[in-house]
């Protein structure tokens, strides 16, 4: 019962835990975006009449209500501030376009919609005036139409910094590549039909205008202010603007402040593969990247959301600061491993070492790798090279199609049998290929899993003969090598080249073994490794001391003449113990 009760505190725990500022900036934007669709959508009915909108006005009023209003403007000042504190914070202004769309379309707002504000609750506010659609309409399309456009400027600029907004939160989740394009339909069919509502709404009231019973009803101070009024919500503004300008001063003021403290502080040196810099501490290694132009793939923005900038940290990684809770949720996810941390998180406070695990130009796909093919890691496996004998000749002899169809066929047999018996064929080399065992299960049985595979790939080859003996001179042959080691596996390669793939001395090995079978006349050669751990009779099959190149002692290998044969042999060993019992409990 310990157990589950720690696990329900961890959760309550991680339920009640305070929101880090990429959380909280993105509830208060999901509560404005909210506002800003139900806003939208008001403006929509401006197709119907401008009663509808009034209407409309009323159906949302819970942003008008008391608590609708301290939630909304509660947010709008903690987005406005954190967005603030998010541009102190970055340290590069390396951006995509989308990015810097969104940056830019965000500092605007402030700019253009304090006015608004100001001119609906804050005139509300300060002076109990009523304002409906038909007062604002009226300001917009006829007091002051320059505010008009300004107002559908801000409309479109705030509704695309929201989409934006929506498009790098949703980008990383499995499903947004399924509903991407229901929901830009959905985005561009909003603002239009606002912007149409809003026209139509405008065209309305100016032919009311001048008709003395709307006059009389809605240009009066009750509605639109006195002019003292105004000019005061004028003064207000321009404070506000001045405001404004202020902090974006002190913003810059401090950036350039703290990189001064920065460069007292002294500098830590970052190793890449390929370049060595030196750059001040308290910066991550993500913007260390940037900063000194050296590409590094960050698909989420280093917002520590993806794991495509992860780096693997060579030599002492324990007297790294630890990671975040956050940082190790995406590692977990994606099964980093030790020594494998987010560069767009890890803060190093001294020299280290640092290998990109990624290309530059990861996509959000390589953002998901998480189906336990880690990157980098030291894995225990057995390899497998297959070879078919005998191609040169039988392209010599053929048609390059027929040619190729034979050896397609030969490899579909062979990985049929390979992922049959529980081994992967991860490469496929002209007319040979090479498999893994052992990937998710003990030694042992990877080792006997490869040797039942080259019974079934015996099998295979055979039936494939039988269907091509009127076209083949002679019947195919093959030859397979098998050794066991531990090799660095992971993704290797470039873009959308990359594969999962294993590198070190056992696959060199394993290489050789495999050349070794025309030597010494075997259809299969195992290292001593695998025959031993697959559960052969040490007698089962002929040891060998052979020389490899490459090595330069000789290596113990077991041959067997027909790859059919080893079925049978592992067979006897398990049966022989069940066939035993009886006899045994018999004498007792």
């Amino acid at each position: 019962m310990a157990a589950p009760a720690k696990r329900t505190q961890a959760s309550r725990a991680r339920r009640w835990r305070v929101p880090n500022v990429r959380e909280a900036r993105l509830a208060t934007g999901l509560v404005l975006f909210a506002f800003v669709t139900t806003h939208l959508l008001n403006h929509a009915l401006g197709n119907v009449s401008i009663e509808a909108m009034e209407l409309g006005l009323k159906v949302v009023g819970v942003w008008r209500s008391l608590p609708g209003a301290i939630v909304l403007y509660a947010a709008l000042l903690t987005h406005m501030t954190l967005g603030f504190w998010t541009l102190f914070a970055r340290r590069s202004f390396r951006f995509t376009r989308a990015e810097a769309a969104q940056l830019v379309l965000g500092l605007a707002i402030p700019l253009l919609l304090v006015d608004h504000v100001l001119g609906t609750r804050g005139s509300q506010t300060l002076f109990g005036t009523d304002k409906g659609y038909a007062e604002e309409l009226l300001k917009f399309w006829v007091r002051a139409p320059g505010f008009g456009v300004l107002q559908a400027v801000l409309l479109l600029i705030v509704w695309i910094h929201g989409c934006l907004g929506i498009h790098f939160w949703l980008r990383l989740k499995p499903f947004y590549p399924r509903v991407r394009d229901l929901m830009l339909a959905v985005a561009v069919l909003i603002p239009a039909l606002a912007l149409l509502g809003f026209y139509r709404g405008g065209m309305a009231i100016q032919a009311l205008v001048h008709d003395p019973a709307f006059q009389a009803q809605h240009l009066v101070p009750q509605h639109v202010g006195t002019s003292e009024q105004n000019a005061a919500l004028a003064r207000y503004r321009n404070d506000a603007l001045i405001v404004f300008a202020a902090l974006f001063a002190l913003i810059f003021l401090a950036r350039g402040w703290r990189r001064l403290m920065e460069a007292r502080q002294g500098l830590v040196a970052l190793a890449y593969p390929k370049r060595a810099i030196r750059v001040p501490r308290g910066l991550s290694v993500l913007e260390a990247s940037l900063r000194y132009n050296i590409p590094h793939a960050h698909v989420c923005g280093g917002r520590g959301r993806c794991s495509t900038c992860r780096v693997r940290i060579l030599g002492r990684h324990d007297e790294l600061p630890p990671a975040s809770a956050a940082e190790r949720a995406v590692l977990e996810r994606v099964q980093g491993g030790t020594g494998v941390r987010l560069a767009c998180q890890l803060r190093p406070p001294g020299d280290i070492t640092i290998v990109p695990l990624l290309p530059p130009d990861a996509t959000v796909a390589a953002a998901y790798a998480g189906s336990g093919r880690r990157l980098g890691e030291e894995r225990y496996v057995i390899i497998m090279f297959v070879d078919m004998r005998g191609a040169t000749t039988l392209a010599e002899s053929r048609l390059p199609f027929d040619t190729v169809f034979v050896i397609n066929r030969f490899h579909t047999a062979v990985s049929g049998a390979v992922t049959a018996a529980g081994g992967m064929t991860i490469q496929i080399m002209g007319d040979g290929l090479m498999a893994l065992f052992g990937l998710h299960g003990d030694r042992a049985e990877g080792c006997r899993q490869a040797a039942l595979a080259c019974a079934a790939i015996a099998e295979g080859i055979a039936r494939l003969n039988e269907s091509l003996t009127e076209d083949l001179r002679e019947p195919i042959r093959f030859g397979i090598g098998i050794n066991a080691g531990t090799v660095i596996a992971g993704e290797f390669g470039y873009g959308e080249t990359s594969s999962f793939m294993v590198v070190g001395d056992p696959v060199n090995v394993a290489a050789r073994v495999q050349d070794l079978t025309k030597q010494l006349g075997c259809e299969v050669v195992m290292a001593e490794e695998v025959y031993a751990q697959a559960g052969f009779a040490p007698d089962d099959l002929p040891p060998h001391d052979v020389e490899v190149r490459g090595r330069a002692a000789s290596v113990r290998v077991r041959g067997a003449k027909r790859a059919a044969d080893l079925g049978e042999l592992l067979s006897r060993r398990v049966d022989a113990p069940a066939a035993a019992a009886p006899v045994s409990r018999a004498r007792a």
